[in-house]
């Protein structure tokens, strides 16, 4: 993968001072063919460390809104003005009403819904040969983490929130599969499950697990895929620490990083 690179610009930690963090995530992706905006944080931070890394976001040629949540798609509307080019694939269900407990709406700006750069995916989309969309709404979960109290209120009531709106992508490149996943949401073990990737970057949403046997079994379960995770965000840095120790293709992915070559 001589030719892709994968470069943080925002996320909860950094590597220096002069490269501010936040919580959210925003990744900035060059392949062979496409220069990629995956997630832009929460506030327009991606692109203020994007100037400082070099890196010209007006170039961008494909973006993608992992999930309907604030820390995920808060700049949406600063990249829009940036950017005049890429389309934003985002998924159909992402602007519903999204909420932490019942109290907190953690969703995204509705007023941007209407936008005509917006691309709404349904279960997958092939962008072209090296790059797809899936959202996995139709496969099973074999392994149930919870939603740690995140809901979505639905026929005049709030319930789990089912994460309908989250979506991966999996980029072709150099005859390998590489997975991008913003939070997780749906469970990461059923994500590795589901497509066995060579490389796996993405938050894990284990914050708020205790280290514990529990995750230890989760690392176990892991580890069986054969991928290598370069993990962040809403991962944890205890847990990140913690897991390490049980996973020796583990990973930290903190904002101003470059992942490059043969990842």
């Amino acid at each position: 993968m001589n030719n892709m690179k994968i470069t943080s610009l925002a996320e909860n930690t950094t590597l220096n001072d002069n490269i501010k963090a936040e919580h959210g995530l925003s990744l900035y992706i060059e392949t062979h063919n496409h220069k990629i905006l995956f997630d832009m944080g929460q506030t327009d931070l991606f692109a203020i460390n994007a100037e400082k890394l070099g890196i010209n976001l007006a170039e961008v040629d494909v973006a993608v809104v992992s999930h309907g949540h604030y820390d995920h798609g808060g700049g949406l509307k600063k990249f829009l003005q940036i950017n005049n080019q890429a389309p934003v694939y985002i998924n159909s269900f992402a602007f519903g009403d999204y909420f932490n407990g019942t109290e907190k709406y953690i969703g995204l700006d509705k007023s941007l819904k209407d936008n005509d750069r917006l691309v709404f995916t349904e279960n997958q989309l092939q962008i072209d040969e090296n790059l797809s969309l899936f959202s996995c709404n139709t496969l099973k979960r074999n392994f149930d983490t919870g939603s740690f109290g995140l809901t979505e209120f639905t026929d005049n009531k709030h319930i789990p929130d089912r994460f309908l709106h989250e979506q991966y992508l999996l980029i072709k490149e150099n005859g390998k599969n590489i997975l991008i996943s913003g939070c997780s949401h749906k469970g990461i073990l059923n994500i590795a499950e589901w497509f066995c990737p060579d490389v796996l970057v993405g938050g894990f949403h284990f914050s708020k697990l205790p280290l514990d046997e529990t995750l230890v079994s989760y690392c176990k379960i892991l580890n069986k895929f054969n991928t290598v995770f370069y993990t962040c965000h809403c991962t944890g840095t205890e847990q990140y620490e913690f897991m390490k120790k049980h996973m020796p293709h583990l990973y930290y992915l903190p904002c101003g990083k470059t992942i490059s070559g043969d990842l």
